[in-house]
């Protein structure tokens, strides 16, 4: 039965792929969930003779089998995808998902470190070898960019311009934004391509931040090295690289940033999106109210 639905699910993600540019790894995160609705669904039919009842069906054993409910809500989100374009191509007649709600999910706040543990966590390194020199210059690159990781091993050796002080990220659909970097990343940059890139290096890769194996870093890799680097820090919070960049946006805006502003250096395409960290501004403002008001 899988063999019957795989077609209809290739084709809705290479629309995606072809019209959106979606990544590769989000691209794999919606073949999992429609292939697990598929097999779920594989003893009464295919995909394309679904109705409500067993879009809701799905929905309820997997919060039986205890799923969790942002989880839940994402699977049905690229359920509505994905017959939003089967009733586009002609395939179906009645969009199945149409008038299923998505389970309340509880307000999750960005994990962020504070200023002091970042400056721990970028100090940690040594950059007396060259992988610890290019673990610093990543960092710093991370922290002062606000990149996705998944930009970051993807941006290109050539998008870096040094002295006009920016790099030119490519990010979700294509979308080009110039991003400043800032003196600290600039320099630890220079060191890096100066004494660590080129021993690290072999033959030709056009990637900024290299393996030990010479070619480009990966997304796993990174997550590895920051994993150990907090470690060695002290930090035990639940760290990642997008750890980093929620606190790059959480400590511009402690700083005085602007939400317009801060979408444009995070690519989102939607003001709602960076709204996540109006929590930021609203507690800034009333500490600030607390300090400076007669009866604060």
């Amino acid at each position: 039965m899988a063999a019957e639905i795989d077609p209809l699910i290739d084709q809705f993600l290479d629309r995606l792929w072809l019209e959106e540019g979606l990544a590769e790894n989000t691209l794999a995160a919606y073949r999992r969930d429609l292939t697990r609705f598929a097999q779920w669904l594989a003893q009464d039919g295919g995909l394309e003779r679904v109705d409500r009842e067993e879009v809701l069906g799905f929905l309820a054993a997997q919060i039986r089998h205890g799923v969790r409910a942002r989880t839940v809500a994402r699977r049905l989100s690229v359920l509505r995808r994905f017959y939003h374009w089967l009733l586009e191509v002609g395939e179906i007649t009645r969009d199945p998902t149409r008038e299923v709600q998505a389970p309340k999910l509880e307000s999750r706040l960005p994990q962020a470190l504070s200023e002091r543990e970042v400056e721990s966590l970028l100090a940690t390194p040594d950059t007396s070898e060259a992988v610890g020199l290019r673990d610093r210059a990543l960092l710093e690159v991370i922290y002062a960019t606000g990149l996705r990781v998944s930009e970051l091993v993807a941006l290109p050796l050539g998008q870096v311009r040094a002295d006009a002080g920016y790099v030119l990220v490519a990010g979700k659909g294509g979308k080009q934004r110039l991003v400043p970097l800032g003196e600290e990343a600039l320099d630890w940059l220079a060191r890096y391509l100066s004494h660590a890139r080129p021993i690290l290096v072999r033959g030709a890769c056009d990637r900024l931040f290299v393996s030990r194996k010479g070619s480009g870093i990966s997304r796993q890799a990174i997550w590895y090295r920051l994993r150990h680097y907090a470690q060695q820090a002290g930090i035990d919070k639940p760290l990642s690289p997008h750890t980093l960049r929620h606190s790059f946006a959480t400590h511009l805006l402690n700083n005085g940033l602007d939400l317009r502003s801060l979408q444009m250096l995070l690519g989102h395409s939607d003001l709602s999106t960076t709204q996540i960290y109006t929590h930021v501004a609203q507690q800034r403002l009333k500490a600030l109210h607390g300090e400076h008001h007669p009866r604060g």
